[in-house]
């Protein structure tokens, strides 16, 4: 399997976010590796975007989602880090949100770390994630393109799903465009 390039990432957020769906997570977690796939992201555009970390302008806390794609841009909301993905045309800026995954390999690992037994509430939701994965502030800027990076993203196996769109979630103002992808019928979803 190969790694999205990142021209991959240098695309529209929404697209991206749609074409992460299938996609392998793999984070390294000292000799192990935490196997996941993902199921549900979110899009994030730039400075007209009200939901966005990046309205705005540029400032010292969101400098990445202007910068170069195929970054992860982690960041933390009540209590939680939440993992994104920059992905935007080159000279503007965005991220995607990684809302969901469904764990393949590792799995006692992440249970471990999240100190819970139920499978399908393990990585359902963006901080659930970041936790059973070992994801924290210090992975901010790591490149998902490179295979040798503690963290990357690989194509997954070609699987057939159908795509879901919704409007964001747990967001005060939104774009009048459904941005929130997930694939139907998967158990690891956060919320139908």
């Amino acid at each position: 399997m190969e790694n999205p390039t990142k021209e991959f990432y240098a695309r529209d957020p929404a697209l991206v976010a749609r074409e992460l769906l299938g996609k392998i997570l793999i984070r390294r977690l000292n000799r192990f590796f935490l196997t996941s796939k993902i199921v549900e992201t979110e899009a994030y555009y730039g400075e007209n975007d009200p939901a966005s970390r990046a309205r705005g302008g540029r400032k010292r806390f969101n400098e990445l989602m202007f910068l170069d794609v195929g970054r992860t841009f982690i960041y933390m909301v009540h209590g939680n880090w939440l993992l994104n993905i920059v992905a935007h045309p080159i000279g503007e800026a965005g991220a995607v949100l990684i809302r969901a995954v469904e764990p393949l390999e590792g799995i006692k690992i992440m249970m471990k770390n999240r100190k819970v037994k139920n499978i399908y509430s393990l990585t359902n939701g963006p901080g659930k994630l970041t936790k059973a994965l070992a994801i924290t502030k210090e992975l901010n800027g790591v490149d998902v393109t490179d295979r040798e990076s503690i963290l990357f993203i690989i194509s997954g196996v070609g699987e057939l799903f159908e795509v879901e769109s919704t409007h964001r979630i747990g967001v005060k103002r939104d774009l009048p465009e459904k941005l929130r992808f997930y694939i139907r019928g998967n158990k690891f979803v956060s919320k139908k």
